[in-house]
């Protein structure tokens, strides 16, 4: 599914075909999450640290500027009015 990004890896690393693929794999699982799973879980893990939710909140609201999250699930119609408008 991904062999271009594989192989730019492979030439691009000392990484094998299957540990590319692997890596890949590792990083999308990542960033497979929507953004209400991410704020749940970063405030949990932010929680276990000894965070108070007011520098909580302040640090996830920062983060998502710059986190990956997972795009909507979208409609054969909404990607068709994506492309055509």
């Amino acid at each position: 599914m991904h062999d271009e990004l594989v192989d730019h890896l492979t030439r691009s690393t000392p990484l094998s075909r299957g540990e590319a693929l692997r890596v890949i794999q590792d990083v999308l699982a990542y960033f497979d999450e929507t953004t209400e799973e991410y704020v749940r879980r970063r405030h949990r893990e932010l929680q276990t640290q000894g965070l108070v939710n007011a520098t909580i909140f302040e640090r996830i609201e920062a983060d998502l500027k710059y986190r990956a999250v997972a795009p909507p699930e979208l409609t054969l119609r909404q990607l068709r009015r994506i492309v055509y408008g």
